[in-house]
Parts: C-alpha cells; sequence; structure tokens
C-alpha cells in the first residue's frame, strides 16, 4: 500500500505546483454563506447570527433587498444574478428570506447553491399573512411579498439540501392577530415550516424573532451546513 502524504509532502507538492497551492487554498478556505433577512428587516438585522456562524467557521455575507417596495419576487431574481455564475454558496434565511432563497432555486435550479438552512420560514404559506392580507388596514404592509408569504410551496424538488429550523416559544404577532396556535412561534405556525422534500427539520426553543438571535438556532445551522442534518440530541421533541 502506499504511503500517505504528510504535511511536508503536500507543502512540497503545493510548493512546485502552483494549481495545487490553490486547490489547498480552496481546500481550506471557510465556506461561504450569504444571509438573507425577513420582511420589514434590514441587513444589520443578521448581525448577530453573521458573528455566530464567522465564530463556528464559516464566512458570512448579508444579502438585503427591499422586501416591502420591491417584494419576494423581485428579490428572488435578483438573487439569482447575485448566485449566477459564482462560487458554490450556502445560504441561511430567516422567515421571507428562506422563500425568497427557495424561490430563486426554484426558477433556476442550477445556481451553486449546495443547501439551505430557513429559520422559521413559512414554507408552505403563512396563516399570519393571510390574515393580515384580509384587513383593509393591514393589507397594504406586506407590500409585494403578500403572495409569496400567503402562498409557499408545495413541494421542495430542487437540487440544493434544505433543512429547516422552526421555533416553538409562543410570542409574536401571529398569537396577538390569533392567526397561529401555540404550535408556533408566535408568528409561524411550526406546520408551516414542514415542507414535503426538505432533508430535515428541528426545534429550537425560542420564538419568531428570537431565532436570529439564538445561539441554538446559529449551532443547528451550522451543523446542517456541515453534515446535511440537524442534531437531533437534546432539543425539543420534533413531531
Amino acid at each position: 500500500m502506499s504511503p500517505r502524504p504528510d504535511a511536508t509532502s503536500t507543502a512540497s507538492a503545493a510548493a512546485s505546483d502552483p494549481s495545487h497551492a490553490r486547490a489547498a487554498d480552496v481546500a481550506c478556505a471557510p465556506r461561504p454563506v450569504l444571509l438573507i433577512h425577513g420582511i420589514w428587516n434590514a441587513g444589520l438585522w443578521l448581525s448577530p447570527l453573521a458573528a455566530k456562524l464567522r465564530a463556528a467557521g464559516f464566512s458570512p455575507r448579508i444579502w438585503a433587498y427591499d422586501s416591502i417596495r420591491g417584494g419576494a419576487a423581485a428579490a428572488a431574481q435578483a438573487l439569482v444574478e447575485r448566485l449566477r455564475g459564482g462560487p458554490e454558496t450556502d445560504i441561511v434565511g430567516h422567515s421571507l428570506g428562506g422563500l425568497v432563497a427557495l424561490e430563486a432555486l426554484r426558477i433556476a435550479p442550477d445556481l451553486p447553491v449546495r443547501r439551505v438552512v430557513c429559520l422559521g420560514s413559512p414554507l408552505c404559506g403563512s396563516g399570519t399573512a393571510r390574515v393580515l392580507q384580509a384587513r383593509r388596514w393591514s393589507s397594504p404592509i406586506l407590500g409585494r411579498s403578500a403572495d409569496l408569504l400567503s402562498r409557499g410551496f408545495e413541494r421542495w424538488e430542487g437540487p440544493a439540501e434544505v433543512g429547516v429550523v422552526a421555533g416553538c416559544v409562543p410570542r409574536g404577532l401571529g398569537r396577538v392577530l390569533a392567526a397561529v396556535d401555540r404550535d408556533s412561534d408566535g408568528t409561524v405556525a411550526i406546520a408551516e415550516t414542514r415542507l414535503p422534500g426538505v432533508c430535515d427539520h428541528c426545534l429550537v426553543r425560542c420564538s419568531h424573532t428570537g431565532l436570529v438571535l439564538s445561539p441554538e438556532a446559529a449551532r443547528q445551522a451550522a451543523v446542517f451546513l456541515r453534515t446535511g442534518h440537524f442534531d437531533h440530541g437534546d432539543g425539543p421533541q420534533n413531531v
């Protein structure tokens, strides 16, 4: 059996072969992760999550869009243009951000995206959004994102591996509007996050807004980005 190359021989090969050196640099570089915010938020909102993922060894970048005047459909198309022709990238999207990511991958399934983590995204459609749409005074606040938020998807069939982290602390706008029950993060029902076809799903003890700030949500996102599945050891029971 041939001896396994050691670090010295690898370094020597890299020094004598520039292409080998470039390949080694790429292999050791932190994996890029694009972070996408939800409705009514700005990119800055994702800074705590970016810091946690950076500490976990990733290279996060925040991608911002106009969720009201521009809307989700325009954001998805812009995301396609942002990703097309670039390096392989993972995505973490909070709430509407997860829907925007999957919509972009639906219309352009050849994009160089390996894995997507959706944090509290109502992938099956949002009951809270539908309640807001039904009321004259509140329907304008969803802007041009109303359709995708309310409709969601029927099933995920794209090549990217998708994992969903859902909150299970029911504090938020949906509870105020009586749009969701206690099996929710207060804004999005847990059932609304269970899209057929995704690779894995887990629960964390936080509210919808808290998913962006939660160390456990960030840890689970990092686990999925590395392995394609979540750590189901000690978290809330996912039934």
